[in-house]
């Protein structure tokens, strides 16, 4: 439900999945040390990488199945024994049963010395994850804090979901309300609704849940579109159905359903997918690709003085604001002779600086916040401050997703276009985003640089 536990639930099964190997080599290792059952060759293991591969196969599947990760109705961010138990003894029978198609010699005791360590090794990191989370709670640190805005009867049964289901991941920190002077279940009130933005920032807010009644629809309104500026997430106890906007979601906690208003576009599987294919693609662009760095960085070192690297602060997902890198392709100066609109004849532009823009390579120090995860491979363009200042509120779900080195405007026109077609096409991609459309638009990138078109 939450951006940070869905982070926590990706951590959860990484553990899940390393410690089963372990699981396994542990088993292997006690069948054939500990003098229990028929006779065997101590120096001859068992575990060979098809094993190995057949449990990597098994256990997230059947974890996925058992909901073992699944957050949504069951939102205890560890999870809990009974359905850890089904899933691990799920999981070991249908190894069981393949090894009987397969790998007829590895030992029954084996199989269940490897239940048993794998039970217990999930369980104890389970048992970590919590005690990781109450010591984050304790130090004032907690996983994601939440501003509630209303002090009624569902600002208290929300209250009391997110204490009773959530726990220590959670921190509320204040209740926002115009009249009432008691927060639901003790929770301070803290302002009113004029205040929030600065709220939001003051209390360093991850989450804001609207628990207005249905009268108050045009405070919902206005809270919206006011809090798009800012780096939050905004949940609606239901019933306002018509704020939908990018992408909306709907989740239950302790069997009380919240709206999500500013949801990511790509979440879940697709979050990681995505994640994972960013890393993969910058980690070997920057293996095989130093050279040409080097090269560019000695080349600008020698034609003009000045810093290699350019840094300006740019607007990237829901808000949050980051550094991204260039090289510098201007004059050193140039800031002090600012231009609003891009030319091809702009004075401030060396001349290696031009070649680097029209073969875009002055974008290459871009891989580095796409380690840093502020950007991805593909996504919308990161704008600049003063320019997301003056969106409307349409043109503010395109920072519904992580800004691109290229993207989908980029490869139809770049710098050609006007600025509502470049929000129009980066809302096509932010509504129709899929793995497939990554490789299509990274493939039709490397055309468009070739061409040059629209690169100054």
């Amino acid at each position: 439900m939450f951006g940070k536990l869905r982070r926590l639930v990706t951590s959860l099964l990484l553990a899940d999945i390393v410690l089963t190997q372990v699981a396994l080599l542990a088993a292997d290792s006690v069948r054939r040390w500990v003098p229990l059952g028929r006779e065997i060759d101590p120096s001859t293991s068992f575990v060979n990488p098809y094993l190995h591969l057949m449990t990597l196969m098994l256990w997230p599947v059947v974890f996925w199945v058992t909901s073992v990760y699944n957050i949504r109705r069951d939102v205890r961010p560890v999870g809990d024994a009974r359905t850890l138990f089904v899933a691990v003894s799920t999981a070991t029978f249908a190894f069981a049963g393949a090894l009987y198609f397969t790998f007829r010699d590895v030992p029954r005791l084996l199989v269940f010395y490897f239940y048993l360590f794998d039970l217990v090794l999930l369980s104890a990191a389970r048992l970590a994850g919590g005690l990781i989370l109450r010591l984050m709670h304790a130090s004032g640190r907690p996983l994601t804090r939440v501003l509630l805005v209303g002090a009624g009867e569902s600002a208290e049964a929300i209250a009391l979901a997110l204490r009773t289901r959530l726990g220590h991941s959670v921190d509320i920190v204040g209740c926002v309300d115009d009249a009432a002077t008691v927060g639901p279940l003790g929770v301070p009130i803290v302002g009113r609704l004029d205040d929030m933005p600065w709220l939001v920032r003051g209390l360093l807010v991850d989450e804001v849940i609207i628990c207005l009644p249905g009268d108050r629809y045009a405070d919902v309104e206005r809270l919206s579109f006011q809090l798009q500026a800012e780096p939050v997430r905004v949940r609606l106890v239901p019933d306002f159905l018509k704020l939908v906007m990018v992408q909306s979601s709907v989740d239950l906690v302790g069997g009380l359903p919240l709206i999500g208003l500013r949801e990511p576009r790509i979440d879940g599987p697709a979050w990681a997918v995505k994640r994972i294919f960013d890393l993969a693609v910058t980690g070997g662009a920057l293996l095989f690709g130093w050279p040409i760095l080097m090269a560019i960085v000695a080349a600008i070192k020698l034609t003009s003085p000045g810093p290699v690297i350019y840094k300006q602060q740019r607007v990237g997902e829901n808000g949050r604001l980051f550094w991204v890198y260039k090289f510098r392709t201007m004059v050193s100066d140039a800031d002090q002779r600012p231009t609003l609109d891009k030319r091809p004849d702009d004075p401030r532009v060396t001349r290696l600086g031009r070649f680097l823009r029209r073969t875009s390579l002055d974008e290459l120090p871009q891989l580095f916040n796409v380690l840093k995860g502020e950007m991805s491979l593909v996504g919308p363009r990161p704008e600049q401050v003063f320019i997301v200042q003056r969106y409307e509120p349409w043109q503010r779900q395109r920072l519904a997703v992580p800004p691109g080195i290229t993207g989908w405007w980029q490869v139809n026109g770049r710098s050609n276009l006007p600025m509502h077609l470049n929000t129009q096409y980066d809302l096509y991609y932010i509504r129709n985003y899929s793995l497939l459309l990554d490789l299509k638009i990274l493939w039709k990138t490397i055309g468009a640089v070739i061409q040059g078109r629209g690169a100054y």
